[in-house]
């Protein structure tokens, strides 16, 4: 009851335009934006600790995936392929996507009921008593509303990046796993890439010694693919995200330098600032495409995100994390992915390296280096994954270890906590690039329990049972 009255005092104090923490700004119209204390306090008490909680074993998981555009499809062959995954419901607004997912597990054990025609079918679906797992591949705007009531319905919800779009969606997400004892795992497949584990087993073992620096990003010419409207988005929901101004997508970047930092489990974040360039590109193709299509009128007459968004985070540690957003310029395809520390630095792109002094590891180094160092899970089902694919293997990864954590009663790799945090700072870096790249303090969705809670993490340790269909 509490944090809803602030929240409806924070929907009034928007309307009314007014500052917050005496910076003299006025805040953003969207009560998504505003700061956090005012609606949560610093105080907030943790109902139950999800991170770390292990959630009683399921021989078989029985899945319902709703969402069959762009990725649910993927998930559906992965998912179909792992021991001990029963997948019972299909659901997607358009009924020919739900009856092509039908078809093409044809053969299969698996003969899936489907869910469609309505706005509000996936409902029916979550409402079934014989499922476990409820698998979102939404837009984005969905994400937050089905994680929710997949688990009020009593099953385990895993969504699709970012959990959340605003900082409430945040809340209620942890609110409601907490309360529900369901887990709430964003399906963020970076965190299983090859060269991001191999990085966390080496800051495990202290290669790099105290990691002081991070950096992540997402950084991919989609420009052409936002403005697709034929094999696109449905309904340009992509397009239409891109109003808005900030770091839009940062959890694939975040996701696994949180992770090497231990944030939420020894480290938190503490503030973050954000700057934006100005848009030298959507605008511009909204309006050349509107002078020969009418189609395109209504984008022709919006504003958009700029073409570079940087977010900085510094953490209650002292370590600072960069963060980054362009998904219009043209350029080559990167994640950043770089860590740095005291005794040693690694970076992804634009090919993986390590470095223990000046000058970078050689060749056979390298090698040496990933014989030490590649992770459990890796060794285990490393190359059928590559076999099976999804983004070079890292999607079934995720699938495979979310499955086997769930049938050998373990806890997840992320957990809520991860989920409302690397999503959150969307509405923060937006509040951020429309004050002046004014600081904002970043909530703490552990309620304190960061300082205790354990790292993730790097072993197959109680699991690691879960075979694979090939």
């Amino acid at each position: 009851m509490k944090s809803n009255r602030r929240r409806e005092f924070l929907k009034s104090a928007s309307a009314a335009g007014m500052g917050f923490f005496g910076l003299g700004n006025v805040v953003s119209q969207s009560s998504s934006l505003l700061p956090w204390e005012a609606q949560y306090g610093n105080s907030r008490e943790q109902v139950f600790n999800m991170c770390g909680y292990a959630a009683p074993k399921l021989e078989t998981v029985r899945v319902g995936i709703v969402g069959l555009g762009m990725r649910g499809p993927g998930a559906v062959d992965r998912l179909s392929k792992i021991e001990g995954v029963e997948i019972k419901a299909l659901c997607d607004l358009l009924p020919e996507r739900a009856e092509k997912a039908k078809q093409s597990l044809a053969g299969t054990v698996h003969q899936p009921e489907l869910y469609s025609g309505s706005t509000y079918a996936w409902k029916k679906m979550c409402d079934r008593p014989d499922l476990d797992l409820i698998y979102i591949a939404t837009p984005w705007e969905w994400h937050t509303p089905m994680a929710v009531y997949a688990m009020e319905a009593g099953k385990h919800a895993a969504v699709e990046v970012p959990a959340a779009r605003t900082l409430d969606e945040c809340w209620q997400l942890v609110e409601t796993s907490e309360r529900t004892k369901k887990h709430c795992m964003q399906l963020e497949n970076c965190c299983y890439d090859f060269f991001e584990l191999m990085t966390l087993k080496m800051a495990r073992e202290g290669f790099f010694g105290e990691v002081v620096h991070v950096e992540g990003a997402y950084i991919h010419d989609l420009l052409w693919l936002n403005f697709d409207k034929d094999t696109g988005y449905q309904n340009m929901w992509r397009l239409r995200e891109n109003y808005r101004n900030g770091n839009l997508y940062p959890t694939h970047g975040l996701g696994p330098i949180c992770q090497i930092l231990n944030v939420n489990r020894g480290d938190q974040m503490d503030y973050l600032t954000s700057l934006s360039s100005n848009d030298f590109q959507m605008k511009r193709k909204a309006e050349e495409l509107a002078e020969q299509d009418i189609f395109w009128t209504e984008f022709a007459s919006k504003s958009y995100r700029g073409n570079m968004n940087t977010t900085v985070v510094k953490t209650k540690l002292g370590k600072s994390i960069m963060i980054q957003h362009d998904v219009t310029s043209t350029r080559p395809y990167s994640r950043l992915h770089v860590v740095s520390g005291t005794e040693g630095y690694a970076q992804k792109y634009p090919q993986p390296r390590v470095a223990k002094g000046h000058s970078w590891m050689k060749e056979e180094e390298m090698k040496e280096l990933e014989k030490k160092y590649t992770p459990e899970i890796v060794q285990k089902v490393g190359e059928l994954a590559k076999q099976i694919g999804g983004h070079g293997g890292m999607d079934f990864m995720m699938d495979w270890r979310l499955i086997d954590c769930l049938r050998n009663g373990l806890p997840l790799d992320q957990d809520v906590y991860d989920a409302a945090l690397w999503s959150c700072i969307s509405p923060l870096s937006e509040w951020s690039v429309a004050n002046r790249s004014n600081s904002i303090d970043v909530p703490d969705f552990t309620g304190g329990s960061w300082k205790s809670n354990q790292p993730v993490p790097v072993t197959l340790a109680g699991g690691g049972t879960t075979k694979v269909r090939v």
